[in-house]
């Protein structure tokens, strides 16, 4: 990938949070909303990922920790940044483990709002990983009228709630936003973690980890970031009453509550 990675500066405080955004979304449109609230204590960057936004061009290949802690340090040195806070919103938490475990010595805080890359969902497995399902995979999202009866139907089983499906029907709704999820789930997929060596690394580096989780969150339910939940002090896990679209806008509010 390349070392340029598109981002917005939001902001205008003294602290550096470096944030990264939710699947679908973009840098700017995800954390935008928060500027009120986080504004003055953070300047913002918020990165547009890879088929995202401004980098929604990027070519399709498999990203590696290398490569993306190489794309870090060249946004770090040419912004003259030595220390930073963290965010990563859903598939963004990735993003955001990544970059704590290249960077501990250079982070403060880490705070992971329904953060994607603790724990990995069967289905994940096996769309991404294994080659014959990860055709079957990109076959489906070339073919709508296929794949969208197959989710109603896992609603009438039970299988997929309600917000569920709405929030897949919303964010695979045209070619453009099928094509982005399928190319972020298969080219994401080397960005995994050891979760307790993660804890370890940093907390030997004095980084503080916030993990919020959303209630009423069907996409990213607590239990699938109950993993690192139970590694955290019991007040570094925050349970907020919210689903997953608003999750960031009420994870910025108890944020807030640190500057007081």
């Amino acid at each position: 990938m390349t070392s340029q990675i598109p981002y917005a500066q939001l902001g205008s405080g003294q602290r550096i949070l470096l944030a990264f955004h939710g699947i679908g979304q973009d840098g700017s449109s995800c954390f935008a909303p928060i500027l009120a609230s986080l504004g003055i204590h953070y300047t913002i960057y918020a990165f547009d990922l890879p088929f995202h936004g401004q980098h929604s061009d990027a070519p399709f290949e498999v990203i590696s920790k290398t490569e993306w802690k190489q794309s870090i340090q060249h946004f770090l040195q040419e912004n003259n940044i030595t220390r930073f806070d963290i965010t990563g919103f859903s598939i963004g938490g990735r993003f955001a483990l990544a970059t704590l475990e290249a960077f501990p010595e250079n982070i403060d805080n880490a705070f992971l709002i329904a953060p994607d890359g603790v724990s990995e969902h069967p289905m994940y497995t096996l769309a991404t990983r294994v080659p014959p399902a990860r055709w079957i995979y990109g076959w489906l999202m070339r073919h709508p009228g296929v794949f969208f009866p197959g989710v109603q139907v896992a609603q009438t089983l039970k299988l997929a709630s309600k917000s569920l499906v709405r929030f897949t029907q919303q964010v695979l709704n045209t070619p453009e936003k099928r094509q982005t999820i399928y190319r972020s789930w298969v080219a994401f997929r080397n960005l995994r973690f050891d979760i307790p060596a993660l804890i370890k690394t940093a907390s030997a580096n004095q980084v503080t980890i916030y993990l919020f989780a959303g209630i009423y969150d069907s996409l990213l339910k607590p239990k699938a970031v109950r993993k690192l939940a139970e590694l955290l002090p019991e007040k570094q896990y925050i349970e907020l009453k919210s689903g997953h679209t608003r999750l960031v806008e009420h994870a910025a509010a108890w944020i807030c509550t640190l500057f007081k």
